[in-house]
Parts: C-alpha cells; sequence; structure tokens
C-alpha cells in the first residue's frame, strides 16, 4: 500500500512534520533534497513555508509543482523521541 500523507505542517528551516494516513507522523528535514532545477524556489524559506498535500496524489506539493513521493517522505520521516 502507497503511505498517504493527510497534513503537513512547518517546523522551522526545512523541517516539515508529517501524518500519514496510517498514523505514522513524524519530522522530516528536505534540505538536503532540494538540489535540481524543480527545487530551486525551494531554497527560498517563504517559498518553502508554502508546502501544500496535494488532494489527489496524497503528497507534498508546491505552487511550481515540486513534489516528493509520498513513499520517499514516509521511508525519511523522524519519529521524536
Amino acid at each position: 500500500m502507497i503511505p498517504r500523507v493527510v497534513e503537513a505542517r512547518y517546523v522551522r528551516d526545512y523541517i516539515l512534520h508529517l501524518r500519514f494516513s496510517d498514523g505514522r507522523e513524524g519530522e522530516v528535514n528536505l534540505e538536503p533534497e532540494l538540489q535540481g532545477e524543480i527545487f530551486k524556489p525551494l531554497r527560498d524559506p517563504a517559498y518553502f513555508k508554502q508546502v501544500l498535500v496535494h488532494p489527489e496524489f496524497h503528497t507534498l506539493t508546491w505552487p511550481n509543482g515540486a513534489d516528493f513521493a509520498p513513499e520517499f517522505l514516509y521511508d525519511l520521516i523522524k519519529i521524536p523521541a
């Protein structure tokens, strides 16, 4: 089953708190992943904060069309201790 992002909340810097449909939640640091032309605008913190959960694909997306596969985000999640 493909994990689905149901909630994303900006924490700080390039860190988001994500909640998935199976109840798993935690933080992801996307700073190391912001490589390439599509992700260049996301290096601006004000633009990064414009993150949304795509209503159809259930993953993170930004106004310029940048997105991450939900499986990738699920594997990146750091569960707070």
